[in-house]
């Protein structure tokens, strides 16, 4: 056996599978998070972006600068939902290779190289001069780098954060996409005033340093136990876990918890055995419907849960509020409501550190998608009543009829940013990053991560059809759908989700078969995978066992 003979002791106190934390191990974790600033960032500055004149003029030549009459210039629709929705595309794509990637090389690397393609993109945005091309092929490609990073990174945090912590440290990577979003509008809004290139070129370029901060960082942190464990590296799983727990690498605990992964890993692989590279995709859809355990329903769990929290519609208020505000002629400076919103945002996330770990992950989801249809349909009653909608032409602009109604919906609208932040912005990402058993962990997360690009990538094409003045004009009625889809989110939650907190990523995989999602909250776990396979306490893991994980590891 590699690494001169270590041997595994088994334990039955489910207490003992874990060590205490440390502030090493915490910060390990953090730092991991913080590629949720790029994610957020890259996602967010596009906002300002399109609406700076001079982005403006570099992609559309024929539009002049500035009006005579004093009207802003804006870009096309399709332009519009082009620019935008782009990276969304190029993120569904990278989020899909990454899957299969981090089961070859490893969680951390994965990322690293998602960190360099994602420079890659940046560079060419920067380029940009004129025409759509540049700016097109660069979110794309930046795309497939974010794509990279935003599947990984929630199944590195999730396989490496102690089991007590997991759900406030993986919640720290959708603040860290606030912050990054927080920082685009901020950016957006400085170099709004200037007046040459670097109106949008600054903004694009920032990016840069996400991208290095990241990807150099994460070289000095070891990589996830749980992968050399599937790849049967059981000694270097030993010395990531030891790293990641900071404990010696003879340390009980190690012993204990990596005795623990192999043998879930050993059950697992009983029930979804490996084989060709189809096959690991397709054991993502093994097993029946009816059964909440089976693979087909996980995954179909997972996909679900980022499709639905695209549904609620957050994407339209950070992607289009610029452009949404300026059309009502109420708001006197866009940039910076929007900026207000990107603050509501950051500020509301923290609070899920706590209430994820406190109350648990189902009823965040449940009472948070309930607080979000009420702000939704309120902004779009107060609007279709006496709000945006109602509104008069003053020198060939929009002014509305009742700016105080305008400033309610605002209210509401932000009222609605604070219950996303808290609930299914960290909640949905937490959740898919726990429900998956380590043989499809990174496909069925992989798979999730791209459901969450994909409706992101229709959402972004087809809102400006939407509101648009000269397509949908809807104005302030486009809240009644994203009501009536964060609807449909509450019943989705209230049914469907299970309660995983405090529990490790192995016993979650045994509250799948013991319980439903509704009573999921009551389960507890009273004995370990380990003891199941016959060990007892103090006893060593079976060299054979071990031998097996690592020859099936090395073929894979």
């Amino acid at each position: 056996m590699p690494g001169g003979g270590a041997v595994l002791a088994a334990t039955s106190d489910i207490n003992r599978v874990e060590a205490p934390t440390t502030w090493k191990t915490y910060l390990m974790c953090v730092f991991a998070s913080f590629g949720g600033i790029f994610f957020g960032y890259d996602s967010g500055y596009i906002n300002g972006v399109t609406a700076d004149n001079y982005f403006i003029h570099s992609v559309q030549p024929n539009t002049p600068l500035t009006r005579p009459d004093g009207v802003a210039t804006t870009l096309t629709g399709p332009n519009q939902s082009l620019i935008v929705s782009i990276l969304s595309a190029g993120t569904f794509f990278g989020a899909l290779i990454a899957g299969d990637l981090a089961d070859i090389i490893g969680r951390k690397w994965t990322i690293i190289i998602g960190c360099g393609i994602y420079i890659v993109g940046v560079i060419l945005q920067v380029a940009q001069t004129s025409g759509i091309g540049l700016i097109v092929a660069g979110r794309l490609i930046a795309g497939f780098g974010v794509g990279f990073e935003s599947a990984i990174v929630i199944l590195y945090m999730s396989e490496i954060a102690p089991r007590k912590f997991r759900g406030a440290i993986v919640s720290g990577y959708q603040f860290c996409i606030t912050i990054g979003l927080m920082l685009a509008s901020a950016v957006d809004y400085a170099t709004s005033k200037r007046t040459d290139r670097d109106q949008y070129r600054i903004p694009i370029a920032i990016q840069f340093v996400w991208g290095v901060i990241l990807g150099v960082g994460l070289i000095f942190l070891p990589d996830s136990p749980r992968f050399f464990v599937k790849r049967g590296r059981v000694e270097k799983a030993r010395i990531a876990l030891a790293a990641v727990r900071d404990q010696p690498a003879d340390s009980e605990f190690v012993e204990a918890e990596l005795a623990e992964i192999i043998a879930n890993e050993e059950y697992e692989r009983q029930i979804i055995p490996s084989g060709s590279w189809a096959k690991g995709w397709i054991n993502c859809f093994t097993g029946s419907l009816w059964e909440a355990k089976s693979n087909v329903r996980r995954t179909i769990l997972g996909t679900s849960l980022q499709m639905m929290q695209q549904w609620t519609g957050v994407n339209f208020i950070f992607y289009f509020s610029s452009t949404f505000l300026a059309s009502t002629g109420a708001v006197s400076n866009v940039f910076l409501t929007s900026f207000a919103f990107t603050i509501v945002n950051v500020g509301s996330t923290p609070i899920s550190f706590y209430t994820i770990e406190k109350f648990g992950r189902r009823p965040l989801l449940v009472w948070g998608a309930l607080g979000m249809l009420i702000c939704q349909f309120l902004v779009g009653i107060i609007g279709d009543t006496v709000g945006f909608n109602h509104s008069h032409i003053v020198n060939g602009a929009t002014r509305a009829n009742n700016v105080s109604a305008v400033d309610a919906q605002i209210f509401f609208i932000a009222l609605f940013i604070f219950m996303f932040a808290m609930t299914w912005g960290p909640g949905a990402w937490v959740v898919i990053g726990e429900i998956f058993p380590l043989p499809i962990r990174s496909r069925g997360v992989a798979l999730s991560t791209a459901s969450n690009w994909l409706w992101n990538t229709i959402i972004t094409v087809i809102t400006p059809y939407m509101v648009a003045p000269d397509e949908g004009n809807l104005k302030s009625n486009v809240f009644f759908i994203w009501g009536a889809l964060c609807t449909g989110a509450f019943i989705y939650a209230y049914f469907l989700i299970p309660e995983t907190k405090g529990l490790t990523l192995e016993q979650v995989d045994k509250m799948f078969e013991e319980t439903t999602p509704r009573t999921s909250s009551k389960w507890k776990p009273t004995t370990t995978f380990a003891s199941e396979m016959g060990i007892k306490e103090g006893e060593k893991l079976d060299q054979a066992v071990v031998g097996d994980v690592e020859r099936r590891g090395s073929a894979y």
